[in-house]
């Protein structure tokens, strides 16, 4: 009898080892196989918990004891969004983050030319399609509560990066958007849109403008006094970025190049040809640099009212306050340009 209890004893210890050894296996064994600090998993709208294993299955070392560990936990239905997983996880950490660990990601965007670019600019990032965004952001209701019509409605949009759920819908992105441009407007950049007597669209209509004629940061604070100096005169703009994005608007080819205006080119019918039309262009050219926004909130105080490319300082431009002294700046500006030979 001794004997028959001792056996049984210890057949039992080894049913209980196994036991404990399938649990360790099927929850807390490492049952990742990442070579990274971590990995990111995204787990699309309406996915099945077997699109799930497939999505998982080239980062888990076993999906028959994922799929145990996950019957076990009642883990069926599967939380839509951005995952992460990390080297040594066993089923059991790689189930808890699956179900409560939606992890933010960082979305980026800038100098989109329009709507539809920036809108597929943000679909390469999160679940969103472009289409859907572009829907939402030109929603007539929406455009009524941020007061912008069409023209304008890239100025609700400031370039930066933004952490956000990757599974955030259309609307939520926009009203986002439309609490991180509140945010911008501080008092102090209020204060001198204000004194400038322009509106949040308009500013960023100039800056767009001032952010395109230079890619100097320290330079943008004159180029802005020349513009605004010029509104104040009521001295048509010519600018000539307006020039080169009304042609691209026309040719609906948003990648064409132009190193250099024609006089044809001003002839160009549209309300963003700023040689043809006095002030502002009905809305954003681009999507300026928060730096040439603040360029414009602060432009430099001159007497300047005409610029052009400067030859011998690249990416700078000359400046003059009277017409003869352009001429003459604009002399030597058009003698590099045809020893160049850049005729277009």
């Amino acid at each position: 009898m001794l004997q028959y209890i001792k056996r049984y004893t210890r057949f039992a210890l080894i049913g209980i080892g196994i036991i404990f050894f399938s649990l360790l296996t099927v929850f807390y064994f490492p049952n990742t196989k990442i070579s990274n600090t971590s990995q990111s998993i995204f787990v699309p709208t309406g996915t099945s918990f077997t699109t799930l294993k497939e999505i998982l299955k080239p980062y888990l070392r076993s999906t028959i004891t994922f799929s145990l560990a996950a019957k076990a936990k009642r883990f069926d239905t599967p939380r839509i969004g951005h995952f992460v997983l990390k080297p040594s996880m066993g089923n059991q950490q790689i189930i808890n983050a699956l179900r409560s660990g939606n992890t933010p990601i960082q979305v980026v965007f800038n100098n989109q030319q329009t709507i539809a670019h920036l809108s597929g600019r943000i679909a390469e990032q999160l679940e969103l399609d472009s289409l859907s965004l572009i829907k939402e952001i030109e929603n007539p209701n929406f455009m009524e509560s941020i007061n912008l019509n069409r023209e304008e409605l890239l100025s609700l949009f400031l370039p930066n990066s933004y952490e956000m759920y990757w599974n955030i819908s259309a609307a939520e992105f926009c009203q986002r958007m439309q609490r991180e441009n509140d945010l911008f407007w501080n008092e102090s950049r209020e204060s001198n849109r204000k004194r400038l007597k322009m509106s949040r669209a308009e500013v960023i209509t100039l800056a767009a403008i001032v952010n395109e004629e230079s890619r100097k940061v320290d330079e943008r604070p004159r180029v802005a006094g020349v513009y605004l100096n010029r509104l104040r005169r009521g001295m048509k703009l010519q600018a000539d970025p307006t020039v080169v994005y009304a042609m691209k608007r026309q040719a609906n080819d948003f990648d064409l190049v132009v190193r250099r205006v024609l006089y044809k080119d001003l002839e160009i019918k549209s309300p963003y040809n700023t040689y043809k039309y006095r002030g502002l262009p009905p809305g954003p050219i681009t999507m300026p640099d928060i730096s040439s926004v603040d360029a414009v909130l602060n432009a430099e105080s001159h007497s300047y009212l005409f610029f052009v490319v400067d030859p011998k300082n690249p990416r700078y431009h000359l400046f003059a306050s009277t017409y003869d002294e352009h001429l003459a700046n604009r002399k030597v500006y058009v003698r590099w340009l045809n020893e160049n030979r850049i005729m277009r």
